[in-house]
């Protein structure tokens, strides 16, 4: 009995045994033989590290082949949150060898809080080589260090270009969570983030390349493999010109506006200039919460692109175009208006910019002198519709899809149908008064402006174009006649060259004639008490209550090839635009001579924009320190603390 219990358990552990045996011999066969490509790359990836390599970025060149943005060699050293063990002392560190300023390093743990796990986090950029190696010889004691040897972008003209190309910064955890691509990990590497660097993204980035190296257990390099190289982006070129650019930029000076500058030819924007404008190189760098907290508190608002985002009544800017409209409902030019400085209409007062009037005049002369009340009982006669109609065809109010850029605000164009469906509430004869004088409810931007002249003076039906392979067949004619058009050429010429409100935008050039308009587009309602006792003086305003200036203009008169647009915020009146307008015309005639003039503007201004900038920063700097310190008093409990008889 006993011999037969031992022997049933034998049995059964036997029997367990080689079940065990069974299931583990299976078990290695599947991993051994099924398993076996999986388990193979894994050893591998063990043995041999692959890492990407960022794509070098496709530079953006001028017509003429001028860099506007490239790329140059520097040094970086990034962390990687999901690989650093203790913060405090690796930042410390990083502290003592890099010489990090308070404000660096406070910006670092900001960053690094807010970073995902894959995110790198930028410590510091542009270093010399002399930092570099010594944060390569500590690599050791500072896991989650990473540093690296790349390029970096570079725009040679900094502010000029900073609305027309945008600038790039590092992917955020949503660019990665969109695509999933692999190289938006990669420390150092940066996406396009406004304007053409983020449109254009694809063909600017290129492909990443890879390398593969042996390494050991503890991660330390054994041998180099094999590299791919990357391949670069493609180069972009642009139908600016970088020179005119840059003019621009510097000719508004201390002044917060735009100018665009259209090839009549073409339809291709020579320029595209916002000011004042922000550094694009600080912000591929990385900008400072103090810098960033600079542009945003300002005034004349740095960080829009008054070009495309800028929406301003054109004021008298407008007026040619009033006046195709009136020829094409059959009004002659040759019938006067009597204008005494103010008229009646719909039982309400309308007042003329000049106020003693200007005597009886005629649609050349209302051109010439922007004689507000011929406009206005012109404008009431024949009504809104063919007005609206006429804008829309020059392209006010219009979105131009050809233009690779991110955001476009088109305006209004108001006619009677617009307003019943955004007020619901009829057109009234006054809403036409103020829309023939570009106030009221119109609103544009200054590229429409800028093709609205182009268009005038070309007689075409020109688009804007910035990519120099997207020129496509010319315009077709507008639908204008080409007598109808001289009339108007004619009046805009004679408010530069004849007795009109421009003479000063006179182009030094011999044989060159402009053509213009200028426009005043108020900001604030003159009430008729103050009218009574006289308006205001711009001067005597604050600058955000102070007329916009604007200026549209062609050039030459006879044979258009260049068409331009300006707008000043705030500048005081057209007096502020067309003398921005006639210097950059002249630098596409004369750099030698439109240079002479911006030297002397520049050593009134105090200096050029780097200089003014970094003098900005300096102040805005100094006050951000003593306001910190307590140094700052509050003048209301200054003066409460005053004896109110004898003020000591």
């Amino acid at each position: 009995m006993r011999k037969t219990m031992y022997s049933r358990r034998s049995m059964l552990l036997g029997g367990a045994q080689l079940g065990v045996a069974g299931l583990l011999g299976a078990r290695m066969a599947w991993i051994s033989i099924a398993e076996n490509e999986r388990w193979q790359l894994l050893s591998e990836s063990n043995r041999v590290q692959l890492s990407l390599i960022p794509p070098r970025r496709g530079w953006i060149v001028d017509r003429g082949g001028q860099p506007i943005a490239m790329n140059r060699s520097d040094f970086r050293v990034d962390l990687i949150p999901d690989r650093l063990q203790n913060p405090g002392r690796v930042i410390a560190s990083l502290v003592e060898l890099l010489d990090l300023p308070d404000e660096e390093v406070a910006r670092i743990l900001a960053d690094l809080e807010d970073a995902a796990g894959y995110q790198p986090v930028q410590v510091a950029d542009g270093l010399e080589w002399e930092q570099f190696a010594a944060v390569n010889v500590r690599l050791p004691d500072l896991p989650g260090v990473a540093p690296l040897q790349g390029y970096s972008r570079y725009y040679p003209a900094g502010p000029a270009v900073a609305h027309l190309v945008g600038y790039v910064g590092a992917p955020s955890r949503e660019d990665y969570e969109e695509t999933r691509d692999p190289i938006l990990m990669v420390p150092g590497f940066k996406i396009g983030k406004d304007m053409l660097e983020q449109t254009m993204e694809d063909s600017l980035r290129g492909e990443p390349g890879a390398r593969r190296a042996e390494v050991t257990a503890r991660g330390e390099l054994v041998r180099e493999l094999e590299t791919r190289p990357d391949v670069s982006g493609d180069v972009l070129r642009l139908t600016v010109d970088a020179g005119l650019q840059e003019y621009a930029a510097r000719r508004l000076g201390t002044e917060s506006g735009s100018v665009v500058v259209i090839d009549t030819l073409t339809g291709g924007t020579l320029c595209m200039t916002s000011m004042p404008a922000y550094d694009p190189n600080s912000f591929s760098d990385g900008i400072s919460h103090l810098e960033w907290n600079m542009l945003s508190e300002d005034d004349h608002v740095p960080l829009r692109n008054k070009t495309l985002q800028g929406l301003y009544p054109p004021g008298s800017t407008v007026k040619p175009m009033n006046a195709l409209a009136l020829l094409g409902q059959g009004i002659d030019p040759e019938e006067t208006v009597t204008c005494s400085g103010r008229t009646r209409i719909a039982g309400g007062n309308f007042h003329c910019w000049r106020r003693g009037g200007h005597g009886a005049v005629n649609m050349n002369r209302a051109v010439a002198q922007s004689c507000d009340i011929y406009f206005y009982q012109m404008g009431v006669r024949i009504g809104m519709d063919p007005i609206a109609q006429t804008a829309r065809t020059l392209g006010l109010g219009q979105r131009f899809p050809g233009l690779p850029v991110p955001y476009q605000y088109f305006g209004t164009v108001p006619d009677p149908a617009w307003k019943q469906r955004r007020f619901g509430e009829a057109w009234q004869t006054y809403d036409t008064v103020n829309a023939t004088i570009g106030q009221g409810y119109m609103l544009t931007n200054p590229l429409q402006l800028a093709i609205m002249a182009a268009r005038i003076g070309s007689g075409r039906n020109l688009t804007p174009h910035l990519i120099a392979d997207n020129a496509g067949p010319r315009a077709a004619p507008l639908n204008f006649s080409a007598e109808h058009f001289d009339i108007v050429r004619q009046g805009m010429s004679d408010v530069v060259n004849g007795a009109g409100t421009a003479g000063r935008a006179r182009l030094p050039i011999e044989g060159v004639q402009l053509a213009g308009k200028t426009g005043t587009a108020q900001v604030r309602r003159i009430t008729m008490a103050e009218r009574a006792g006289g308006v205001r003086s711009n001067a005597s305003l604050p600058w955000e209550l102070r007329d916009h200036g604007l200026f549209v203009c062609y050039a030459p008169t006879d044979n258009p090839r260049y068409a331009a647009a300006v707008v000043i915020e705030h500048g005081g009146g057209s007096g502020s635009a067309y003398p921005v307008a006639r210097d950059v015309l002249t630098y596409l005639y004369d750099q030698d001579r439109a240079m002479e003039a911006l030297e002397r503007y520049e050593a009134g201004w105090g200096g050029d924009i780097a200089t003014r900038m970094a003098r900005q920063e300096a102040e805005y700097r100094a006050r951000q320190a003593a306001a910190e310190a307590g140094t700052l008093r509050d003048p209301l409990a200054d003066r409460a603390s005053r004896d109110p008889e004898t003020g000591e």
